[in-house]
C-alpha cells in the first residue's frame, strides 16, 4: 500500500510519529512534507496530497494540521476525494467502512500521539463494507460529479 502524508508546521510533531508508524508497518509513504517548523499554508499541502489520491497515485492519505479541520475542508474540495476528520477510533473505522474515505485528517493540537496511532491502526485495517453504504457513497460521488461538471461548463 502507498499512502501520501502531509502536514503544516503545527502538525509536524504528530506527523513525525505517523510517518514512523506507517513505515514500521511496511507501508510505503509518499511524503509531501513539511519537515521543519517554517510556516506554510496548509491548503497548499492538502491540495497536493488530495490530488495524489484523486489521480490514483496513492491509495490513501493522512493529513495533519493544528485541528485537522482546514486540511479536511481543503482535501474535500478536490473532486473524487472523501476526507474525514477523525479524533477517535470509532469515527476512523466508520470513515472507511461506511464512507470509503481515502483521506483521514487529524489535529495535532487536539489529540495525543498514542490516540493518533490507534486511529491510524483502525483506519488502516478497515475496509469499505459496501451494502447499504454503497448507495450512499455513490450519491456522494454523484454530487461531486454534478458540481465538477457545472464548474467545467461555467455554471454556478
Amino acid at each position: 500500500m502507498l499512502i501520501a502524508v502531509g502536514c503544516d508546521e503545527a502538525g509536524l510533531p504528530l506527523m513525525d510519529v505517523i510517518r514512523e508508524q506507517l513505515k514500521s508497518k511496511g507501508i510505503e509513504v509518499k511524503d509531501y512534507g513539511v519537515h521543519n517548523t517554517d510556516p506554510v499554508d496548509y491548503p497548499d499541502i492538502a491540495e497536493q496530497v488530495a490530488q495524489s489520491v484523486a489521480n490514483g497515485e496513492v491509495e490513501r492519505a493522512v493529513l495533519v494540521c493544528g485541528t485537522g479541520i482546514g486540511m479536511c475542508i481543503t482535501a474535500n474540495k478536490v473532486p473524487g476525494v472523501r476526507a474525514a476528520l477523525c479524533h477517535d477510533t470509532y469515527s476512523a473505522g466508520r470513515a472507511r467502512k461506511s464512507n470509503d474515505a481515502q483521506v483521514i485528517t487529524m489535529g495535532a493540537r487536539v489529540i495525543g500521539t498514542a490516540l493518533a496511532r490507534e486511529i491510524i491502526d483502525v483506519w488502516l485495517e478497515a475496509e469499505f463494507a459496501g451494502g447499504n453504504s454503497t448507495r450512499k457513497v455513490e450519491k456522494m460521488n454523484a454530487v461531486d460529479e454534478r458540481f465538477r461538471l457545472a464548474q467545467e461548463n461555467g455554471n454556478k
